[in-house]
């Protein structure tokens, strides 16, 4: 097939002005695009073949784009990455990698990858049992001291919680049975700011403030955005971040402590 007739899959269930903004720039590059969510998507196993078929394509793409995975069980989400790993098996350029995102959208594995690189990141303690998750909320939280407690899975600043030992856990629709809790970081002023850095084929590109009206800085959850210049610290700290995790592209949130240090 030539490449030329072959499209570009965008992988997401809500393209928004992201995806618009991809489908516009591959156009300018003479590149042909269409949306595509993987819960559409089937693998035909037979005697002859094993074919993976996608919606609006008739042949294969030549590349793809992952910009979402929609959350689900965890038998939803491992057939879905399941269905990316077969395309790369096939020779698909795929942008980020399964690998990657298997790396990246589990919160525990990111944070031993990054702890173990030596990178600055949160304390952090994850257990199974809400015995062990009071003992860490008893030791580590006092009345100036407080936790985070997130969604193993999730993102734009949903399901997570700041806790001490006087307010106790919380056990919303989002806790799935782990507990994932993070030193809550006291920022520089007490403003209610972290940065984010847009990382692309290991190279820091741009970088933003994001300014909330709490705690909770995700632009999802009302906060403003702000252009910020990238300096050596925030550069450095968000490529190793993107080495470590062996991702494509990635937005790096770093936080900056009461003494000035970054966290990731």
């Amino acid at each position: 097939v030539d490449d030329i007739s072959r499209k570009v899959a965008i992988i997401t269930d809500d393209p928004g002005w992201h995806g618009k903004q991809l489908t516009t720039s591959l156009k300018d590059r003479g590149l042909e695009s269409c949306y595509l969510s993987l819960t559409d998507c089937l693998i035909e196993i037979t005697e002859d073949a094993c074919d993976i078929k996608l919606p609006g394509f008739e042949n294969l793409p030549l590349g793809i784009f992952v910009r979402g995975i929609p959350g689900g069980s965890l038998e939803q989400v491992i057939f879905r990455l399941d269905i990316l790993h077969a395309l790369q098996d096939l020779g698909i350029a795929i942008y980020n990698s399964p690998k990657a995102i298997e790396r990246t959208v589990d919160k525990p594995l990111t944070s031993l990858l990054l702890s173990r690189s030596g990178l600055p990141t949160p304390k952090t303690w994850i257990c199974e049992t809400t015995k062990h998750a009071n003992e860490i909320l008893e030791n580590e939280s006092s009345n100036s001291k407080k936790l985070v407690l997130k969604p193993l899975f999730g993102s734009q600043g949903i399901g997570i919680h700041l806790i001490d030992k006087v307010a106790g856990l919380v056990h919303d629709e989002k806790f799935a049975g782990i507990y994932y809790l993070q030193e809550f970081i006291e920022r520089k002023n007490n403003d209610f700011t972290d940065i984010r850095v847009l990382v692309v084929d290991g190279i820091a590109k741009a970088a933003m403030t994001r300014r909330g009206e709490s705690w909770i800085t995700n632009r999802a959850q009302g906060a403003n955005c702000e252009f910020l210049e990238l300096n050596q610290d925030l550069t450095s700290l968000s490529e190793a971040a993107c080495k470590i995790l062996d991702i494509d592209y990635a937005g790096v949130d770093l936080i900056q402590d009461k003494h000035g240090s970054f966290y990731i």
